[in-house]
């Protein structure tokens, strides 16, 4: 069978002609699309869970014993996507007290993950955790099967864009953004590091300085310099605590349109409920250094799983309900 393999965005996209069955695959990490194989006229897309309903497509990877693995294709048995983060019974103590308690948790390939919970509560500390900025005391952090927990943070693939954004006010947009580049030459093509600026709509901002960008343009540089770095999770401290109501409305599409282009696991810390339940696909609610719930945000609504979660996010959503409705009245409530 030829292959051909083509670079273009993370993740890896591999197209595959399949001539005995009259049908080119273009494979991505967790979808096929079935493209006619002279012409594209017909469109279909399959979870890569619904692969094996598919019957001509699952006999010939049976016949040719493919498997689908990380992006590729090899010889083997047809296996799903393995792109989980597992964090097993995780606990730091800083001078003898205890910050986090036994974190349990896992985290699927392309997940939006909020770590949200009040100031004090662990939630900055696991981030650094996963980063490898800061160090464990107990248990494992892995992530495809590679146990990262000793794995200094340079080696860890994973990137973050920090609350203050930490541009380098001496150079324009468009150094930043290429700044991790200088000692990775190759890595990202030029029309890749075109395709990130487009995505994220700043090519009339590329020239300016740093201090010349409103805040949203400056969050928007902070993620291109962490995209082109083609991180294998990304990792965001408090993204939308400075920026206003529009601009922040903004950045929330964004990171979840960056989620879905990628495929890229996104985990998020902020405090704010309201952030958490309409941007992510799962929330962790930390206490005290301790798991108060894990689930989607109509979990955490419907069903919280204790009093801490009732007072901590639903009091506040409530508290901001009433008073839309005591601003616009029982329409907008």
């Amino acid at each position: 069978m030829p292959f051909k393999r083509k670079h273009k965005l993370h993740p890896p996209i591999l197209h595959i002609y399949l001539p005995d069955i009259q049908f080119k695959c273009t494979v991505y990490c967790e979808h096929i699309q079935h493209i006619d194989d002279k012409n594209i006229t017909s469109w279909s897309k399959v979870s890569i869970n619904l692969v094996k309903r598919c019957s001509i497509f699952t006999e010939y990877l049976q016949k040719s014993q493919l498997r689908f693995t990380k992006g590729f294709y090899t010889k083997g048995v047809l296996k799903e996507v393995n792109g989980l983060l597992k964090l097993q019974n995780i606990s730091k103590q800083f001078d003898g007290k205890s910050v986090l308690d036994h974190i349990n948790l896992e985290i699927k390939t392309g997940e939006i993950v909020s770590l949200l919970g009040p100031s004090g509560s662990g939630k900055t500390t696991l981030l650094h955790i996963i980063l490898g900025l800061t160090g464990i005391n107990h248990g494992k952090i892995i992530f495809n099967d590679t146990d990262l927990s000793n794995v200094p943070m340079k080696d860890r693939g994973f990137n973050i864009v920090f609350q203050d954004y930490a541009l380098f006010p001496h150079l324009n947009a468009y150094e930043n953004i290429v700044y991790g580049l200088r000692n990775r030459k190759g890595s990202v093509s030029k029309e890749e590091l075109q395709e990130y600026i487009d995505f994220l709509e700043l090519t009339p901002h590329l020239k300016k300085r740093i201090c010349e960008l409103s805040g949203g343009q400056k969050q928007r540089v902070s993620i291109a310099r962490t995209l082109v770095m083609k991180p294998k999770i990304l990792l965001l401290d408090e993204p939308l605590s400075a920026l206003d109501g529009v601009i922040k409305e903004s950045i929330k599409e964004r990171i979840k349109s960056i989620a879905r282009e990628f495929k890229l696991t996104t985990i998020i810390v902020t405090h704010d409920p309201e952030e958490a339940l309409t941007m992510s696909d799962k929330i962790l609610i930390i206490n005290q250094g301790n798991i108060s719930q894990f689930g989607s945000p109509q979990e955490i609504i419907n069903q919280p799983a204790n009093d801490f979660v009732k007072e901590f996010i639903l009091k506040q959503l409530e508290i901001k309900r009433e008073n839309i409705y005591n601003l616009f009245g029982e329409k907008y409530a």
